[in-house]
């Protein structure tokens, strides 16, 4: 993996590139840490359901939980990611307005601060200003390893400075129904919590039903999807495959494409930000630009960008797909 170089000031007060670090030195370091980051948890998650299995957990809590992650996970990746974060397409006003609410049953903020945060790490990607890098304490493997919990999720309650949505988010501000959606996304929240248990309760008739469909449906539900959306940040950011030119370390990780719909093609993203696509190399799946391609054959969304293939061979770092 090739590092990007980090900024500092020399003596004349300019900013220049310190030399590049050795990137075989922490190779091996970097993946044992992030994969005892990622795996371990999910193990333990994976390890619960056969134990639950006619217990705590039933085919109608599996159901319940998969179309709320389905849904919300959508949400974030086409709604508040690709088309209100990057404009990557156009959608009429109830597909706006579902997508925004869409997203916000994910539970990982409002659309308005979400975007907001997502602009602002583009624009200072891996360098100082981005809230969220793995990078931001050091190279070396216990630094990496701060830096993956920090990318991960401490920033969410670490980041001492609060992104401005009226510096990086002003458009949404100006949209009546986004800012609607913006101000009710605590009943959106509570929504997403209770429908499950709900719907589980009425289809089993018990509280039982209600009980389990909360657990599923709502908590692991949340949980996961949050991990996953967090991991975009973190893994994504520290291993992978460089298959196009970026100013940062965005990689893109083929083990995240199916439960993120897509985002972890993250290379490409950040070498093509607007491109409704980011999975743009044969056999890389992208269940996101899919639902795009399905709004756009609807005629609900319009003004796709999708990708450009002589822009994409311009960035290539190679011509092995």
């Amino acid at each position: 993996m090739t590092a990007a170089p980090e900024l500092t000031v020399d003596q004349t007060g300019k900013r220049a590139p310190e030399p590049e670090l050795d990137p075989e030195g922490r190779g091996k370091a970097e993946r044992y840490t992030v994969f005892a980051f990622v795996f371990i948890p999910l193990l333990a998650l994976a390890a619960a359901v056969p134990f639950a299995w006619g217990w705590g957990l039933t085919v109608t809590d599996i159901v319940i939980g998969a179309v709320f992650y389905l849904v919300s996970g959508l949400g974030i990746t086409v709604g508040f990611h690709r088309h209100f974060t990057h404009g990557s397409f156009k959608a009429n006003r109830p597909l706006r307005i579902a997508l925004a609410v869409a997203g916000s049953l994910a539970i990982e903020g409002s659309v308005i601060k979400w975007v907001a945060d997502h602009r602002r790490h583009h624009k200072y990607a891996d360098h100082e200003g981005d809230p969220h890098s793995p990078w931001r304490f050091g190279d070396d493997w216990r630094s990496v390893a701060k830096g993956l919990y920090y990318a991960h999720m401490a920033w969410l309650y670490l980041d001492e400075e609060k992104t401005s949505p009226k510096r990086f988010a002003p458009d949404l501000l100006k949209d009546p129904d986004v800012r609607r959606v913006d101000r009710f996304f605590g009943l959106i929240v509570l929504f997403s919590l209770l429908a499950p248990a709900v719907i589980g309760g009425l289809v089993t008739m018990s509280w039982w039903g209600a009980l389990t469909a909360f657990f599923w449906g709502s908590l692991v539900r949340v949980a996961l999807l949050h991990h996953v959306t967090w991991s975009i940040n973190s893994i994504c950011h520290t291993i992978g495959e460089e298959n196009f030119e970026v100013r940062d370390r965005s990689r893109n990780v083929w083990w995240l494409a199916i439960p993120s719909f897509g985002e972890s093609w993250h290379n490409l993203h950040h070498a093509d930000p607007t491109c409704a696509r980011h999975g743009v190399l044969k056999g890389q799946v992208d269940i996101s630009a899919r639902v795009i391609w399905m709004f756009e054959k609807l005629g609900w969304a319009s003004k796709v960008r999708w990708p450009n293939a002589e822009r994409l061979a311009a960035k290539r770092v190679n011509a092995v797909n």
